[in-house]
């Protein structure tokens, strides 16, 4: 199962963008065997939701100083031991910690494959909607993720075939 994960605070404009996009997704449909879920700001919520995935993808805003609108890909090992969980507590908890946190306790039901997509904010102030920029690279990003999935199920399907043609 692929799972897709969207962070983000929905009422602090460009900082909603992974929530937005996962309901995005879900108004353009998924397909089969992906399953996506709103991982708001609840950063321990995302280490549950990760569980016996092979494959998860989270989506968020940055602030780096890029051009607003830049995609950023990372894959989750470059992340995954970079927070020190040592006296965190729950409002600081992020999708970050999450992922050093899901490995600890998830053991062998943590995913095989982890990647973060970043897209960089411009507003992030309270009640903002998202920015132009920002909207235009969350609507570019659904499509590669979709076109991603369709190419991958494709090809599983394809091994498949000639698995069973094989017998």
């Amino acid at each position: 199962m692929i799972l897709i994960i969207g962070c983000g605070n929905l009422l602090r404009g460009d900082d909603g963008v992974g929530p937005i996009l996962i309901r995005r997704l879900w108004e353009i449909g998924l397909p089969e065997g992906v399953r996506c879920a709103d991982g708001g700001t609840g950063g321990m919520d995302v280490a549950f939701q990760m569980r016996g995935a092979d494959k998860v993808i989270l989506v968020d805003a940055c602030q780096s100083g890029s051009d607003p609108g830049a995609i950023f890909k990372v894959p989750g090992a470059e992340l995954e031991n970079l927070p020190p969980l040592t006296g965190i507590h729950l409002h600081a908890f992020r999708w970050d910690h999450a992922l050093a946190f899901a490995r600890w306790l998830l053991k062998d039901e943590y995913p095989r494959d982890i990647t973060v997509y970043l897209i960089e904010a411009e507003n992030i102030g309270f009640g903002a909607d998202l920015s132009p920029s920002v909207r235009a690279a969350m609507e570019k990003l659904a499509r590669l993720l979709l076109d991603d999935l369709a190419q991958e199920n494709s090809q599983e399907e394809n091994h498949e075939l000639a698995v069973c043609g094989a017998d």
